[in-house]
Parts: structure tokens; sequence; C-alpha cells
């Protein structure tokens, strides 16, 4: 950026502030997030672990535990973290083991400054949770922008992979994926980027209505809106620079994935795929693309379940995770769930 456009920016900035400062007011939720912490913990039992990597610290929650049968291994996308399988993971703990993290920059775990946010360091802290909990075969289960991630390590490690779990997620180029609003902003190279990274950045305020604007439509059950904008939220306001990096690289990631279709049609573990029909963004047409990818794989579209599937309806969900992969059924060409 030359130095006339810098100042311009500077002052377009400076400017901004001011009149946004004027009107906007700033809600503290830390009390609301330690009493849900709280309450979670009082009613969910898991153990929380410290994962090692590069000297850095992940965030990991394990639940139930260890048996013959493959532990699942769920990742959050962004801009969320862990807790956004809350609702989900206390109806399966019972009889499945379970390992839920942040990875790096997100939630709970580490946030280094300088770090680069890219899907190769999301792979690295994958690869040093599977590692951390000595697992021999992982079920992954992937939402948004972790799908990258996860189904780059399936397709380097088949062997270790009993099964792959698609929710709500992307891998590469699709004709219908649309970027949610906030994101087609943050990851749209130009001066309206620059303007909305430099205003979010300084102030809070902003920067939550606009988190909470866009998290509003990530969930289509109206009673869990508000509790979990409450929860990411107050998360939220420590993540900006991974969610700033990640965005930055994001059409370039998608970009890099067009030719690896040979890559998914050999892959042979069981994928399931299990979308919220209501999503806009990472739709119905996106999840139709994936099981053509897949050839050993199943679809299941989740009425009445956004983005937020695992929110929006956890015992559904549930019930297609507890025998999976057992019941897996090869060949299946389309399962569409309208229950």
């Amino acid at each position: 950026m030359n130095l006339k456009l810098s100042r311009l920016l500077t002052v377009i900035c400076s400017t901004s502030s001011l009149l946004l400062l004027q009107a906007c007011s700033m809600v503290d939720h830390s009390a609301s997030f330690k009493a849900y912490e709280a309450a979670y913990k009082r009613q969910v039992d898991y153990t929380t672990h410290h994962v090692q990597r590069d000297g850095l610290i992940i965030s990991a929650r394990e639940y139930g535990v260890k048996t013959a049968r493959p532990t699942l291994v769920m990742m959050h996308g962004f801009p969320d973290s862990m807790h956004l399988y809350d609702r989900l993971v206390p109806v399966l703990a019972h009889d499945r083991h379970i390992i839920t993290f942040d990875f790096l920059g997100w939630g709970d775990s580490e946030k280094p400054p300088g770090h680069r946010y890219d899907v190769a360091s999301l792979r690295l802290d994958l690869e040093a949770v599977i590692a951390y909990f000595q697992l021999k075969q992982v079920v992954l289960v992937v939402h948004d922008a972790s799908g990258q991630p996860g189904m780059d390590w399936a397709l380097e490690h088949p062997q270790k992979t009993a099964g792959l779990v698609l929710l709500n997620t992307y891998y590469g180029p699709s004709p219908t994926l649309k970027a949610p609003e906030a994101i087609a902003l943050f990851s749209t190279p130009g001066i309206r980027r620059d303007i909305a990274v430099w205003t979010t950045r300084h102030l809070d305020c902003l920067w939550l209505k606009r988190y909470n604007e866009q998290m509003a439509r990530f969930i289509s059950t109206e009673g869990l809106r508000e509790p979990f904008q409450q929860v990411l939220g107050y998360q939220s306001l420590a993540i900006r620079t991974a969610f700033y990096g990640l965005n930055r690289v994001l059409n370039k990631e998608i970009e890099e994935r067009r030719h690896r279709t040979a890559q998914l049609q050999a892959f042979r573990p069981p994928v399931r795929i299990i979308f919220g029909n209501d999503d806009p963004y990472l739709n119905a047409g996106v999840a139709a693309d994936l099981h053509k990818l897949f050839p050993n794989s199943e679809l299941y579209l989740v009425e009445n379940a956004g983005h937020f599937v695992q929110v929006d309806k956890p015992r559904r969900v549930a019930k297609l995770l507890r025998n999976f992969p057992e019941n897996h059924k090869e060949s299946v060409e389309f399962a569409a769930d309208q229950r």
C-alpha cells in the first residue's frame, strides 16, 4: 500500500471510529461465560488436557473412555470454538470416546503473536492432538473451516481414518458455495477489508455487533441464538488475529484444492455427510458435490437446521454418529433426512 493511500485509510478509520464510538456500547459477558462454564462442568463429565505443539498449548477436552471403537475427534470452524459441540457431546459421551479441541488462536488455546494461520497450521494442530492421545483409529468430525485440514489429513492417513463426518463444511470450489457475509468481507482484498479489519480490531463493540449478526444467521433455532452469541461472542474478542489471518488465505486455500478430485474419489474409508438444510452458505448443493466426490459416502440433509447443525439438531446428529462407521451402508447414493 503506498503512503498516500495509507494516510487516507488512517483518516477514514479514525473518523469512522469517532463516529462509531458515539453509538457504541459494550455488554460484559465475562460473568455469564463463567457461569455457563461452571454449569456445563457440573452437568457433563470431561477432562481438560493441555496438548503441546512446538511449545504452544492447545486446549482439549476428553469425554468418555477409550474402547475398541474409534475415537470421535470433533473440530470447530471459524469464528467459533469447541463449544460448538456442547449440545452434541453429552448425547454421545456415554458410549463413545470423544475429543474436542480449540485450534491455536481460538477458544482457550494459546494465541501466539506472529503465528501463521492457514490450513497447514490447523492440520499440525490436529496431528498434535492425535499424537497426544495416542489414537490409532479416528473418526474425524469436521465443520466449516476444519473441513480442509481434516480431509487433507484423512487423504494422507486412510489407514488411521475409520471414517469421516462432514458437517456443513467445504473443501474446494463448488458452484453453490457462498461465503457468509462476514467471511466475504474479511476474505476479499481491498480497502473495504482493510477498513473493516482496522475498525473491528480497535472497537470491541463493533466487532461484537457484526459477530452477533453473523452468528444469528448460523443458528436456525431462535431460542439458542442468544446463549451461543454470549458464549462464543465472549471468546471471539481474543480470536480476531486468527480470524483475520485465516480469512486472508481462504480463497487461495479453496482454489488449491480444485485439482484433488482424483484423491477424493480414490478415498475408501466411509464418509457420512450431515448438513443442516437451512444453511444458505455451505448449503445442500455443497453437500451434494461432496457426496459425488466421495464414492463411499452417505448424505443426510437435516431439516430445520442451519449452518450449526450440531447446535440446532444435536439428537439427530448424535443418532447418525452413534454407530458410525459400523452401520455405514456402502454404495448408498442419497439419503435425505426429513425428520
